[in-house]
């Protein structure tokens, strides 16, 4: 089976001011298996958000190569995107409109076939069945995070893509959350790629983990591995000495 998402020599150049450049995303290479859950990690600035930026299609690389669902995002993302979605807390929803208004907005772009039907399951199996009728402005942050969550889920994604899908929960919703991801990957076969800050959360999903600083990826390796390998007694431990070390090709 290919891989949901390989990347070689994976790089991004921003034009700064003066004509100088930025290297967000520094040649990276990895490999996410289908029908896994794989964690990226890193401090701010490490270019964990440009590379997913790039990997749902919003950025081009600027050299290397990507491809997701065995499609080159150069050339081809247009075929990929339908079969992929992506969740973060810290994209808002338009406000005016209801809850049920913004999924059904989102499952026509998708072109969901008995949309009324899908965002009903939906928002069941999310408990959102009472915030359909409010409109998105009116919500907490953590309905606005499982409402985020129920948009990127309406169209049966093969490959879903979560920033911090569990931040601004109480812990007993982010408990419920992390499970429902987990039976839902279970029952699909879908892959997950999660950028989180929350490393207890990373322990528990992630099969596998990629730890970005500088723009490069440090070390990688099955959270269990990884701990071990340093020596550690957790995974955020492990996190803390790679992100407080010096980058010797800084």
């Amino acid at each position: 089976m290919s891989p949901a998402i390989e990347a070689v020599g994976l790089t991004k150049v921003f034009e700064a001011s003066g004509g100088s450049a930025v290297t967000a995303v520094n040649d990276i290479t990895f490999a996410v298996p289908a029908d896994s859950t794989v964690g990226l990690l890193g401090g701010n600035g490490a270019g964990k958000t440009t590379t997913i930026a790039m990997i749902v299609g919003l950025l081009l690389p600027s050299s290397g190569t990507l491809r997701v669902l065995g499609r080159d995002m150069l050339h081809e993302r247009h075929l990929a995107l339908a079969r992929m979605n992506f969740s973060s807390p810290y994209v808002d929803l338009p406000h005016r409109l209801t809850v049920r208004e913004n999924l059904t907005v989102y499952g026509h772009l998708y072109g969901i076939p008995r949309l009324p039907e899908r965002i009903e399951t939906v928002a069941e199996d999310l408990h959102l069945t009472d915030l359909l009728r409010r409109p998105a402005g009116k919500l907490s942050a953590g309905q606005k995070t499982r409402v985020s969550l129920a948009k990127a889920l309406l169209n049966d994604p093969v490959l879903l893509l979560l920033d911090e899908p569990t931040a601004s929960l109480d812990p007993d919703t982010g408990d419920w959350v992390r499970d429902h991801l987990s039976r839902w990957r279970r029952r699909t076969g879908a892959t997950i790629f999660l950028a989180s800050h929350n490393m207890a959360e990373v322990e528990r999903l992630c099969d596998d983990v990629f730890i970005m600083k500088g723009g490069r990826i440090q070390d990688e390796g099955p959270p269990r591995a990884l701990i071990d390998r340093y020596g550690r007694r957790t995974l955020e431990d492990v996190f803390l000495e790679i992100a407080r070390r010096p980058d010797p090709l800084a």
